[in-house]
């Protein structure tokens, strides 16, 4: 193990599970060993037992970690609100950082990891799985290439129920603050399908590891769950080159439906296909078919290795490229500075899943999704148009 990449995981009773479980299967595969764990309450995770009998120790925070241990590699599967600081202290203490998404939720945290990052020489990758794919940056090549023209409007739906149990598996889900005070804002739009309203920033970025700048926001976010923050939304972007995007997703349905997402290029339109794979169909009847990226989902995990091991900052999907999201998700909340609450008239509870769901969100969702267009404008009775927001 001496010329393996050393790894410290913080947090491993959600997502961070797969890491562990990725680590501990194929560590030896990957040139890599996990040097110690960092959560309050590891014997949640489902790997707690393996963790125990290969000695690994645990911690209750990476400053007790840091006190005697050191890691190539830190990755932080913990909350929202505890991104940055975490990412900033691993920076510091020498190790290079992955960092789930979202990468954190303000602009000043953004600021402070950029600068942190250029400080200590390290790279900070943000886990949007896809973006990491080589899939997807085949794509993008295509893209930044100009096979298929200008931008025109890309959209994008995912409508998946989570029940009750999601909603309170922590104390910060669906919360728009933390008790400090810091902000998390956790939602639909900026945790569970957070990768695929980045994937359309990210795909029209101008460079390799940057998405693209936005101009101008106007959301639609709803309630329908007793959370602080929305568990659906639909919000329409225009981009600074002026390409249209729309993104539809909600909690709040009790059947799953998505990700679907269609994208419109000068000489092409681009869709993912029933298998997932990526096709897109030019205008003069040829195409160009894309593998799956959901079958690379920790790829992340190999670039970091491999950067590590080649000494190399180069990060694919980093600060620049996570920013555009962190934005957007500010923006929403200052185009809908309240959450607009569902009508109780149109709540629903379905018993054995224990989903909330609301009446007709579904099909109203996925109407705007085909007609390119916000709830509101299709008068549906209880949709709120937000305002309009200038980004400068």
């Amino acid at each position: 193990m001496n010329n393996s990449v050393s790894i410290v995981l913080a947090g491993i009773g959600g997502y961070g599970n797969t890491y562990v479980q990725k680590l501990l299967d194929e560590g030896e595969k990957l040139n890599a060993h996990i040097v110690g764990i960092v959560d309050p309450t590891p014997e949640k995770s489902e790997n707690y037992d393996r963790i125990i009998e290969q000695h690994i120790p645990i911690f209750s925070s990476l400053e007790e970690f840091y006190e005697d241990h050191r890691a190539d590699l830190a990755i932080l599967s913990t909350p929202i609100h505890l991104h940055a600081s975490q990412t900033c202290y691993a920076l510091l203490q020498g190790s290079n950082v992955l960092c789930e998404k979202p990468m954190c939720a303000s602009l000043q945290e953004v600021n402070d990891i950029i600068q942190m990052r250029n400080k200590t020489g390290k790279f900070v990758a943000i886990g949007f799985n896809w973006s990491f794919t080589s899939s997807v940056q085949k794509l993008k090549k295509d893209i930044l290439e100009g096979k298929f023209g200008e931008a025109i409007r890309l959209k994008t739906i995912v409508n998946w129920p989570r029940n009750e149990a999601y909603f309170k598996r922590n104390q910060w889900a669906g919360r728009l603050y933390s008790d400090e005070g810091h902000p998390i804002f956790d939602s639909v739009a900026n945790n569970a399908t957070a990768h695929y309203l980045h994937h359309m920033f990210y795909l029209l970025g101008p460079d390799i590891d940057q998405s693209v700048k936005i101009k101008e926001v106007s959301a639609e976010l709803y309630r329908a769950n007793p959370i602080e923050n929305f568990d659906s939304c639909a919000v329409h972007i225009t981009t600074a080159e002026e390409a249209e995007i729309y993104y539809y997703a909600t909690h709040a349905v009790k059947d799953s439906f998505g990700p679907h997402f269609d994208y419109e290029f000068e000489n092409a339109t681009i869709h993912k296909t029933a298998d997932n794979q990526i096709k897109a169909n030019f205008h003069d009847g040829t195409e160009i078919i894309y593998p799956s990226p959901d079958t690379d989902a920790l790829q992340k995990l190999v670039t970091c290795i491999c950067a590590i091991e080649n000494e190399s900052n180069e990060i694919l999907c980093g600060p620049e490229a996570a920013l555009t999201h962190v934005q957007a998700i500010l923006t929403m909340h200052e185009s809908v500075p309240d959450i607009t609450p569902i009508p109780n008239s149109l709540i629903r509870l379905d018993e054995d899943s224990g989903v909330t769901w609301v009446e007709g969100l579904g099909q109203t969702f996925r109407q705007s999704y085909d007609q390119w267009c916000m709830p509101s404008d299709i008068g549906v009775s209880w949709a709120t148009k937000g305002k309009i927001v200038q980004i400068k």
